[in-house]
């Protein structure tokens, strides 16, 4: 009975915390808010958001790994190593091509046949799924799919921001065109051999970026951050190879989206970068 009184007392005193962090959170929100709306940038209290902590952490070029994205599209490969550049093909399907630095091109030969390419836009799924079915056979986490369509000229283009752990690297995107119906290219970035980097930095707080961004708008000394309001806050990476065989980090930043096109920002540092 005394255990049961003190796991009930221990469990009073963690929901009492959590609300007091509640109403911390959401007063801090207002006040951010505030100050924005006073400096002449409009923005809903409801698109800022809380977040786990990100850390900076560690990629590579791993080998495996290309080979198994190339297999998922085009089956059993000739390799050939030239350098920073691998080859796989195979005659019947196409051809992929990818670098060091994570960056790739899958060429899917035309017309490309229902036997043998299960990536086929169907009425009932569209190319969002069938773009799904693919990232889920090549082995890539991804978000933010959006999906372009012109139907004079019988394609359809697909954009994937390719993600960790469910956070967007949002300078790491993928793009797949289709061409009546057929996938017939797969093109961008991605990252492999993921690990924390030592004495890795952490993402900041919202507040804190929202503030960043804020004094950027308003000295002026970038005519391209000009901002009136603000849409959507996220968190998530930026890709940056930092070595000369394919060595790379993925580093916490925030990505604004804004009435003039969208920026990333990294507090730790005070650098924002356009999108």
């Amino acid at each position: 009975m005394a255990l049961v009184l003190v796991n009930a007392l221990f469990l009073s005193v963690i929901i009492i915390d959590a609300v007091d962090d509640a109403r911390a959170q959401r007063a801090s929100v207002e006040n951010i808010s505030a100050i924005l709306q006073a400096n002449g940038i409009s923005i809903e209290p409801d698109v800022i958001r809380a977040t786990d902590a990100l850390r900076t952490m560690r990629t590579a070029r791993v080998i495996e790994v290309e080979e198994s994205i190339a297999r998922a599209l085009l089956g059993e490969t000739v390799i050939t190593d030239q350098g920073v550049i691998y080859l796989y093909e195979n005659a019947e399907r196409g051809i992929a091509e990818f670098y060091s630095g994570g960056d790739f091109e899958i060429r899917l030969n035309v017309p490309n046949t229902v036997e043998w390419s299960p990536y086929v836009i169907t009425d009932d799924g569209g190319a969002l799924n069938a773009v799904r079915a693919v990232l889920r056979d090549m082995g890539i986490e991804a978000t933010h799919l959006t999906n372009y369509t012109c139907p004079e000229r019988y394609f359809d283009i697909v954009t994937a921001v390719v993600a960790y752990r469910g956070a967007s690297i949002f300078n790491c995107t993928i793009e797949f065109v289709f061409s009546a119906g057929f996938l017939v290219t797969v093109s961008g970035r991605y990252v492999a051999g993921v690990e924390p980097a030592e004495n890795g930095a952490e993402l900041s707080n919202v507040a804190s970026a929202l503030l960043r961004f804020m004094a950027a708008v308003r000295d002026g000394d970038r005519q391209d951050i000009i901002c009136t309001e603000i849409m959507s806050i996220e968190a998530g990476f930026r890709h940056r190879v930092v070595g000369a065989f394919g060595e790379g980090v993925i580093e916490p930043v925030w990505l604004i989206m804004t009435d003039n096109g969208s920026f990333m920002i990294d507090d730790a540092t005070g650098e924002i970068w356009r999108t």
